[in-house]
């Protein structure tokens, strides 16, 4: 499936089930515009289209960043009326929740600065692959900014309070190593295993049952909400599709013949 993307600084390609998304604004660091978010919404809502999607890696053009934060610089025009700052939440918003709620696995795959706006997009995946020297901030405490009560819960969610509270007074750099010992993030590898790494792991959940998939993923995600907006009743019916599913048919009979089970996600 082609993705046409509006804007130059966002790509976006499907390979053999992988969708690939590249932050593509190297100059800057990757810095988020608002024209980068919109594209990124939109292109996630081509991706989702796609019958024979299976997961999404989002990456960063170059070797320095996955995204640096915001791009400060058109901040005067971008953001100084109440007008503009609500215009350019409102685009934030909908490609972070476009990219929170995406119907497949989504993968951020880490090398260098992953700061700001940039660990919101991170976080917002349901993993994150990092290299050895990647390091991670949100330094809206030494920038005077307001940080939002999703983007907060939902590092919340992942790290815990105590932690995220670290983060946010603190607005200091982390490295990889303490980044994934208080579960910012998934895995830490070299630079030169990260592609193929992040490949490989793409693969294996390509290779998986979608609707299972997609039903915990589903699930996790009711989990993590606010009580009164849970829908355990909708998790209960996903579950129940998957045993009614012909994937599951497959993958019992796969089993008893000893063979890789061939996934339709039906």
């Amino acid at each position: 499936m082609e993705i046409k993307s509006p804007s130059l600084k966002m790509l976006a390609e499907v390979d053999k089930g992988i969708g690939w998304i590249t932050f593509n604004n190297p100059r800057l660091h990757n810095a988020m515009s608002m024209e980068m978010w919109l594209a990124l919404a939109d292109i996630l809502k081509q991706l989702a289209e796609d019958d024979s999607l299976r997961v999404v890696i989002l990456k960063g053009a170059g070797s320095k960043a996955f995204v640096s934060g915001a791009d400060i610089s058109e901040f005067g025009e971008k953001r100084s009326s109440q007008e503009q700052r609500d215009a350019y939440e409102a685009a934030f918003n909908e490609a972070q929740k476009a990219l929170a709620s995406f119907k497949t696995p989504t993968i951020a795959m880490i090398q260098g600065f992953c700061v700001g706006g940039g660990l919101a997009l991170a976080l917002s995946c349901d993993v994150r692959v990092a290299t050895e020297d990647s390091r991670f901030a949100i330094p809206a405490a030494k920038l005077g900014l307001g940080y939002s009560y999703d983007s907060i819960k939902t590092l919340t969610s992942i790290v815990g309070p105590s932690f995220a509270k670290d983060i946010l007074f603190s607005a200091r750099f982390l490295e990889s190593e303490e980044a994934q010992s208080i579960g910012l993030i998934n895995q830490v590898v070299t630079r030169e295993r990260l592609l193929g790494n992040v490949q490989e792991y793409a693969s294996t959940i390509a290779n998986n049952a979608p609707l299972t998939i997609g039903s915990v993923k589903t699930a996790v995600n009711e989990i993590v909400k606010d009580p009164g907006q849970m829908s355990p009743e909708y998790i209960e019916k996903l579950v129940n599709d998957c045993f009614l599913s012909e994937d599951y048919k497959e993958g019992r009979t796969a089993f008893m013949e000893k063979r890789k089970p061939a996934f339709k996600g039906s």
